[in-house]
């Protein structure tokens, strides 16, 4: 599919990060990836995590049921088609194959593991994510600044995912890449990672689809609308009895 792709050692500074602790690995990992929600929150663009706070307009009768999912449908659609095509764009662009297939294996480890996970784990891991995601989004809303948005974004998202949890949209990118890649990275590159396609059972479509996106979009879908919009609701905005 991507070509000839030749494919350098694995050493170098690609090796220094290998030896890092997971931890710290993770940290790290986090706190690049918040970078995500701060370019949606800050450029304005519609993410269907963040916005399961509509349920706290919806709840209060300023918006419609039929809005409020039509909304959602919209917006998840849009995501779908950006993070797929983002992962199209990025394999061809041959990026798995820098650091010696470093990137490659990392992005390929990291799709099978979460089309590896049972469905109530994935709902779980869903549910806690979009929690963090949502309260990220919620206190942005006593920001008065970029930098204040930008500096309350960043500890959630990067909770979430220095502590493992699962985000729909982000996953239809980091599997979708996987998925690319073992079928279609060019012989060198399995040569250079010490793999094949066989070492990843698990990645497949159907595990994609159905075994990691639709448990974990209605684990973000409880998290996101239940866990954060719905109890703040009740907290500041559900009308008090006399």
């Amino acid at each position: 599919m991507a070509g000839n792709v030749e494919v350098a050692p694995a050493d170098g500074a690609w090796a220094g990060y290998a030896r890092l602790p997971y931890g710290v690995v993770r940290l790290l990992g986090g706190l690049v990836f918040s970078l995500g929600l701060i370019l949606v929150v800050i450029g304005g663009a519609e993410l269907f995590t963040g916005n399961n706070l509509i349920v706290m307009a919806w709840a209060s009768g300023k918006v419609r049921t039929r809005d409020l999912l039509e909304n959602w449908v919209v917006a998840f659609a849009g995501n779908f088609v950006g993070a797929f095509m983002t992962a199209i764009l990025a394999f061809y662009s041959t990026q798995y194959s820098f650091g010696g297939g470093a990137v490659g294996l990392t992005a390929l480890t990291t799709a099978h593991a979460k089309t590896s996970l049972a469905f109530i784990p994935a709902v779980a891991l869903g549910i806690l994510c979009n929690a963090l995601v949502c309260l990220g989004v919620w206190m942005c809303y006593g920001a008065r600044t970029s930098v204040d948005r930008i500096l309350t974004i960043i500890p959630p998202v990067a909770a979430f995912v220095a502590a493992g949890f699962e985000h729909s949209i982000a996953n239809i990118y980091f599997i979708s890449i996987g998925l690319f890649i073992k079928s279609g990275a060019p012989d060198a590159f399995w040569t250079a990672i010490g793999k094949t396609a066989g070492d990843f059972p698990n990645l497949n479509w159907s595990n994609f689809l159905i075994g990691n996106l639709l448990p974990v979009t209605i684990g973000n879908i409880i998290g996101g609308s239940i866990m954060v919009a719905a109890v703040y609701w009740f907290v500041y905005l559900r009308k008090k009895l006399p």
